[in-house]
């Protein structure tokens, strides 16, 4: 009878989990988009020092975001960028950059003000952003530097910090499990 009890107790703690990380997701990214990043089943991995959700991924493994230690907020991969541009219209997330500069974004360099052609108004300085093309192709994820409203206006400067780009190099998206 006790080892059942464990096995509920943790399947409670794991549904929590899953729900918490939904409404994470909501509040940092939209209404919706919890659900548009639980599409294909959320597993969280947490982490044994803190005991603090750490790594979301999907059910068949693929690291859809990973939860920062010091505000708790989400980083996105690839393929959780992918799930959230499908269930968002633009310019919802996105920046949108020119043809010169998508091939250097898609290695994972950052994109400089004077390549964004339009921009998801709300963004902020410090938000999650998606980096697309003019055709809205994913071509990186990455941190804002400037407000949307400075993105539009300055010609030089650093827009967004990337972090990875689809052709980046030593992609760990995937996990055993």
């Amino acid at each position: 009878m006790c080892l059942k009890l464990k096995y509920v107790v943790a399947e409670v703690e794991e549904i929590m989990l899953v729900n918490m990380i939904k409404m994470r997701a909501d509040y940092q990214f939209g209404a919706g988009a919890g659900e548009a990043l639980a599409s294909r089943g959320l597993r969280v991995e947490v982490s044994k020092r803190t005991g603090k959700p750490r790594y979301v991924y999907d059910n068949e493994g693929r690291l859809l975001a990973t939860i920062r230690w010091n505000d708790g907020f989400m980083t996105l991969t690839i393929e959780g960028a992918k799930l959230l541009l499908k269930r968002f219209n633009p310019p919802k997330l996105r920046v949108v950059v020119t043809d010169d500069a998508a091939e250097f974004v898609k290695k994972g360099r950052s994109v400089f003000a004077k390549h964004v052609i339009n921009v998801d108004p709300d963004i902020r300085s410090g938000d999650e952003v998606i980096v697309v093309d003019k055709n809205d192709n994913l071509l990186a994820v990455g941190k804002a530097i400037l407000s949307s409203l400075e993105m539009l206006a300055f010609n030089s400067g650093v827009a967004v910090k990337v972090r990875r780009g689809t052709n980046s190099e030593g992609d760990k998206s995937k996990r055993d499990t």
